[in-house]
């Protein structure tokens, strides 16, 4: 061990503790340890107690861990207090920025254990409101974690689609490119990327090597077998090459999953044909969207002539699950609708928080009442435009509603979501989340698995006893668009309709720029098939109404 290394472990002992509540003088002793070994040249490592104890600033205590240490690599105390540490908040002792008094307050105040809850907390605003805290402390989290998840090369769809479009924009005016695309899974839209792939049609792998060179956004750069590896913008990226007559073909290979070829006659295609509509006639199909080559059922529904008409941004008509500052939101009910009519929408719907929910300010009573007179008096000020009465209502351990049925009859719509108590087994979810949605009050099932994609997952459930459940009781399910949620799975969204329950496209909004999280739930909605016919908020206003009318009386 070196001095460093045994220094960072006295460090982390001194953290631990003060993070504990321990005592101060202990605490200090430890911190003081760290400093006077971190900077000592007298290497400490093959010493005895003895020897250790005349050096000047090591007492016999510390002597005696150092000791250890060389021995072990640890010692007895710190690895006590670590074993009485969640494994999620030793992960938060890396986050530059924040100390250990900081990280208490999120564990034993906001009552967040894992890093990934943490970085959604920060999106949810919610540190920020926290005391010691605030915006700038709160983005800073924000960047350091996501800067810890970008080391492990896997990445949200979201944060990943820019930075490709901008590569290909590179690439489209390198001069030894004809054409370009991007393909694989970003081109299907898959929530989770590892690598940036592109189709690139050259006549000269060494001039495109030789243009890529001059641009330092480039890194990491290697050519073998007709690809180019590296990374750009530190994501890694592959270059499939090939000659431009086999562009096309080449696109649809790889976009495609293994499975959705072997579903396919790819002997009878012509490889040199001029776009991927002439592939699929030339097997007898209608055109299949990119988004849904998955080797699923799209195939046999192409034969059938049964392929869904996508869902398009351009559909959605409002969004129904957004905050405000009456919860954890940034803006205003008022900045929000007039943001969402902004987009083109003819509707906004308010789902704050309910008062389990105290961490988020939660809405009493008394505030709901409030509310619902502010957002009477601001559609009475613009009858062009809808706001909707709705709350996000959390489900109790119990499996009941936040509320008295007297209140939630008061809201125009409910939004049923968990958000304490999540770890739980299957039969304990399952018993929970169908109690709710057995709830003559529950509208729509929020966030059905609570999962942070790369960061959390979601408790375990049974999507299909879920998704019958709704059907039953005529409860719509909510495809979060929060592009860390995407949450109803979109692998599950074709059993969803036909069983004939609608879906929802939610951005979770806690702020203006967190309604664009529609685009995401798009993307994803689109990927599991979902057609405007059946998405609850491609209804115009009137209709919506008139939904939320007959599910009170159903």
């Amino acid at each position: 061990m070196t001095n460093s290394d045994i220094a960072d472990l006295f460090k982390l002992y001194a953290d631990l503790s003060e993070l504990h509540g321990a005592n101060p003088f202990k605490t200090k002793q430890f911190t003081n340890a760290f400093f006077r070994i971190d900077k000592m040249l007298t290497a400490l490592e093959n010493l005895t107690i003895p020897e250790l104890e005349k050096i000047e600033g090591i007492g016999k205590g510390i002597a005696a861990k150092i000791d250890e240490i060389n021995r072990t690599e640890s010692f007895a105390e710190l690895n006590e207090i670590i074993a009485n540490t969640p494994e999620g908040v030793l992960q938060m002792m890396k986050i530059k920025g924040i100390g250990p008094k900081k990280i208490a307050i999120i564990w034993k105040e906001l009552e967040i254990e894992e890093i990934g809850e943490l970085l959604y907390a920060c999106k949810e605003n919610r540190l920020a409101q926290a005391k010691g805290f605030g915006l700038k402390t709160q983005q800073n989290v924000i960047n350091q974690i996501e800067f810890m998840y970008a080391s492990a090369n896997k990445f949200h769809y979201s944060k990943v689609e820019n930075i490709a479009l901008q590569l290909g924009e590179i690439l489209k005016h390198f001069i030894s490119v004809k054409r370009v695309s991007i393909s694989g899974d970003l081109r299907r839209k898959i929530e989770i990327i590892d690598t940036i792939e592109f189709v690139v049609s050259t006549e000269s792998t060494n001039d495109l090597l030789n243009e890529i060179s001059k641009n330092n956004q480039f890194t990491e750069i290697e050519s073998l077998n007709e690809t180019i590896d590296g990374k750009f913008e530190h994501i890694p990226i592959k270059l499939l090459l090939c000659s431009d007559e086999k562009f096309i073909w080449n696109l649809f290979e790889n976009t495609a999953t293994k499975s959705h070829l072997e579903l396919l006659d790819l002997n009878r295609i012509n490889r040199n044909l001029k776009s991927e509509i002439e592939i699929y006639q030339s097997i007898d199909l209608p055109f299949i969207e990119p988004e849904l080559r998955e080797g699923l059922n799209e195939v046999e529904l192409a034969k059938n002539n049964k392929l869904p008409v996508l869902i398009e941004y351009a559909d959605l008509k409002g969004a129904l699950h957004n905050h405000s500052t009456w919860s954890d939101g940034l803006n205003t009910i008022a900045e929000m609708a007039k943001a969402c009519q902004k987009m083109g929408y003819s509707y906004f719907g308010i789902a704050d928080h309910s008062k389990a929910a105290f961490y988020a300010n939660g809405l009493s009573e008394e505030h709901i009442l409030l509310q619902h007179d502010e957002i009477d008096k601001l559609n009475i000020a613009n009858p062009n435009f809808t706001i909707f009465k709705g709350i996000e209502c959390d489900i109790l351990y119990n499996g009941q509603l936040d509320y008295s049925d007297d209140v939630l009859s008061s809201f125009d719509y409910v939004v049923a979501s968990v958000h304490s108590i999540l770890k739980m087994n299957e039969e304990k979810a399952m018993s929970r989340l169908i109690s709710a949605i057995e709830n003559p009050y529950t509208t729509i099932l929020g966030h059905p698995t609570g999962r942070l994609l790369l960061l959390r997952e979601g408790y375990p459930i049974n999507h299909f006893k879920i998704i019958d459940a709704c059907a039953a009781n005529k409860v719509a399910i909510e495809i979060n668009a929060n592009p860390y949620r995407l949450d109803l799975d979109w692998r599950y969204i074709d059993y969803a309709l036909n069983k004939g329950v609608k879906l929802c496209i939610n951005p979770d909004a806690h702020s203006i720029e967190g309604l664009k999280d529609m685009y995401y739930g798009t993307l994803i909605a689109r990927k599991g098939g979902l057609t405007k016919e059946n998405c609850l908020n491609a209804y115009s206003a009137t209709e919506l109404k008139n939904y939320f009318q007959t599910q009170k009386l159903f």
